[in-house]
């Protein structure tokens, strides 16, 4: 057994050590350490290898590794070792199990502080040993330094490892491993660095030109002519490839690529995918476009066309060798481009169909997706979104999750992302936490949701957009921690897309809650909602001066006799419109109160919910003292996040509408708006974090 050192200079040696124990295993014919090899490469960590020990009954069982994953590259995990290992993540609560880390996103401090949360970790508390911290962290770190010397993309690496599984550890007065496993292969390909910078000529093209347009009926081709029209693009910018014709609809046709004048900014290809193979290869010989949109579907989505799609995108990687970089190629299966910046909307969906009025002052988010019906329906269902920018990225033939992300990240006018990803090209999803991680630096907040959880998902995936799904509870793990807000199914993700941008300029003060409704059960509802997995809002305490200003509003309302100050308070049926938002404005005046949710209580008699009243006529949203009119102001002159809660049926849609038209943060049932409000709180407490630690190092 060897003894284990625990300088730095040790740590650091490792990865010399391990390159000379790869060769020595490849030397003989093998992809793995044998035993002998192992207890050499774990002497450089602060363990020992014995696989015969024989622990104390009391020692806890720990399972650490490291593995080589497709799509983040080398992760570090650790949790329940032993028989529990076997036990799935998904039986317990959010690392809880075990948590994961991209190496190159986490170190030895903040790795253990996830480690902290787990069962494993609690069970080596209860066990009354001495804190394991200092063993544990310098085992992270000398990890993490093995992880990073052989990870995939290593500028003159030999060798890549593929994992190392270190289960059972046991943890006494030294880290003990009874059973490891360690395998490492030669490196693979890798793709050549897409010219990112061009994605500005792909949603800002000074001129566009389009393949596939129909002289005589309205295909998908004429449908994008006439929604490039329709959204303001100019006719002079456009040009048609067709030949034999002179113009369609008032806009030029030329002959060919070869014909055209000048270079065109973006490209649209429209036409079947059996002709994309060929006219790729013209576009990339002419040298006569910056971007490409490859709008044909089934390319790499079926069987037969796997193979042709894999040497399609391998000829578009080849052109990035190119002194230009060549073309960046959006798609293919791509619905398209919505870019109100760039004056034009190429979606083959007709307006009539998706119309898209501003509903922001200012548009401020951007919507990456991998399936264009998804964002269709966001924005059909919840038009508040309005995002900036609507990108469709489909196959991700060339462009990638990472690479869209990466350029947007960098963009100061852009406030929140949303994402809608199936799966990662190979290494992508590292890419992708980087950016994640680069844009919460920035000061953006990133919505992400992964569709493929089960296997029968990830097989709709792989028939959809040609992705791999990849494990959710990794990308869960990895993406999270890399500051991204990630939402569990559609809903969740409409939600914290929403809320993150009504409230990207609010102040996080604390985390401490005050909930307001006329209904007992929605003012219960609220207090009930302030958990997620791994964080906790709290009924903030109200200050006696707040006491005392709403029992002189229930006094003045008449209502004191039947409403106690409390917080959650239930103010009773019978308060108005004005008494809901002065008790609010009260509460978001109080210094221990952080944020408020308020019931608005739409089908109270005494609120102007309708949009028309019979009964009492004026007595609706057109009264100055109307919800809609008071609360806008209430709303945009604090610093401290709103949200109002119109829980009722389609009489109300109008009322929360205009709410929400006016820039008020609004949900149609108390439990869906405060348990994002909490999602959202948890995240901007992180990204915040994680500006702090960047500002330290």
């Amino acid at each position: 057994m060897a003894k284990s050192p625990n300088s730095k200079s040790d740590a650091a040696s490792l990865s010399v050590e391990a390159g000379a124990l790869f060769r020595q295993a490849a030397a003989a014919g093998r992809e793995a350490l044998n035993s002998a090899e192992l207890d050499r490469l774990l002497s450089g960590l602060t363990m020992a290898f014995q696989e015969d020990a024989a622990p104390a009954q009391t020692t806890v069982e720990l399972r650490i590794s490291l593995n080589n994953t497709r799509e983040f590259g080398m992760v570090l995990s650790a949790g329940t070792g032993g028989l529990d290992a076997e036990l799935d993540d998904s039986n317990f609560r959010k690392d809880r199990a075990s948590v994961y880390a991209a190496t190159e996103l986490t170190d030895a401090e903040d790795f253990l502080g996830l480690f902290r949360r787990t069962l494993a970790y609690q069970r080596l508390v209860r066990a009354g040993m001495p804190p394991p911290d200092a063993k544990l962290k310098a085992c992270f770190e000398q990890l993490l330094i093995l992880a990073r010397s052989y990870a995939p993309g290593q500028a003159g690496a030999t060798f890549v490892l593929r994992n190392l599984e270190l289960n059972p550890v046991h943890v006494g007065k030294q880290l003990l491993v009874r059973g490891a496993r360690c395998e490492f292969a030669e490196p693979g390909a890798t793709r050549l660095p897409r010219p990112i910078h061009k994605i500005d000529k792909l949603i800002h093209p000074s001129s566009i030109g389009i393949i596939g347009v129909s002289a005589s009926g309205m295909n998908f081709g004429r449908i994008i002519l006439r929604n490039l029209m329709g959204s303001g693009y100019s006719k002079e910018r456009m040009t048609i490839i067709r030949p034999g014709e002179k113009e369609i609809d008032g806009v030029k046709c030329v002959e060919s690529l070869k014909a055209l004048e000048g270079k065109l900014d973006l490209l649209i290809v429209a036409v079947a995918a059996s002709a994309v193979y060929d006219l790729v290869d013209e576009i990339i010989e002419t040298g006569a476009v910056e971007s490409v949109m490859l709008i044909p579907g089934s390319l790499g989505e079926t069987r037969k066309s796997r193979e042709p799609a894999a040497a399609l995108a391998a000829r578009i990687n080849a052109a990035h060798a190119k002194e230009d970089g060549g073309p960046v190629f959006l798609g293919a299966n791509c619905l398209g481009v919505v870019s109100h910046p760039g004056s034009y909307d190429s979606w083959f969906i007709p307006l009539e169909r998706l119309p898209k009025p501003q509903k922001k002052p200012e548009r401020n988010s951007v919507m990456l997706s991998q399936s264009g019906a998804f964002m269709i329906t966001r924005l059909s269902q919840n038009p508040w979104l309005d995002p900036r920018y609507m990108l469709a990225l489909g196959n991700q033939t060339d462009l990638t999750h990472g690479d869209m992300l990466g350029y947007f990240a960098e963009r100061p006018e852009i406030e929140t992302i949303g994402i809608y990803v199936e799966g990662f090209k190979d290494l992508d999803g590292l890419d992708f936490a980087k950016a994640v991680r680069k844009a919460v630096l920035n000061g953006k907040q990133v919505v992400v949701y992964k569709s493929g959880k089960t296997a029968p998902g990830a097989g709709g995936v792989m028939g959809h957009t040609a992705s791999i799904a990849g494990g959710a509870i990794l990308f869960d793990s990895v993406v999270r921690q890399s500051g991204a807000i990630v939402a569990e199914d559609f809903t969740s993700f409409d939600d914290l897309f929403y809320i993150a941008g009504a409230f990207h300029r609010k102040n996080i003060h604390g985390s401490r809650l005050g909930a307001i409704s006329g209904a007992g059960f929605e003012a219960v509802g609220m207090a009930d909602s302030i958990e997620s997995d791994n964080f906790a809002m709290e009924m903030g305490a109200l200050d006696a001066d707040t006491v005392k200003r709403v029992e002189e509003i229930l006094v003045a309302k008449k209502l004191d006799a039947l409403v106690e100050v409390r917080n959650p308070i239930d103010i009773n049926p019978g308060a108005d419109d004005e008494a809901h938002l002065q008790i609010t404005e009260a509460f978001l005046l109080d210094p221990n109160i952080d944020a408020v949710v308020v019931g608005l209580d739409p089908t109270a008699p005494s609120v102007r919910a309708l949009e028309e009243s019979k009964l009492r006529p004026g007595y609706d949203l057109t009264d100055a003292k109307s919800t809609v009119h008071l609360m806008p102001p209430i709303a945009d002159r604090s610093d401290k996040p709103v949200v109002g809660i119109v829980d009722g049926g389609k009489l109300y849609d109008a009322m929360a509408a205009q709410l929400m038209d006016k820039g008020v943060c609004v949900f149609r049932n108390s439990g869906r708006g405060t348990k994002a409000l909490v999602r959202y709180f948890e995240a901007r407490r992180y990204a915040e974090s994680l500006r702090q630690r960047q500002a330290r190092i």
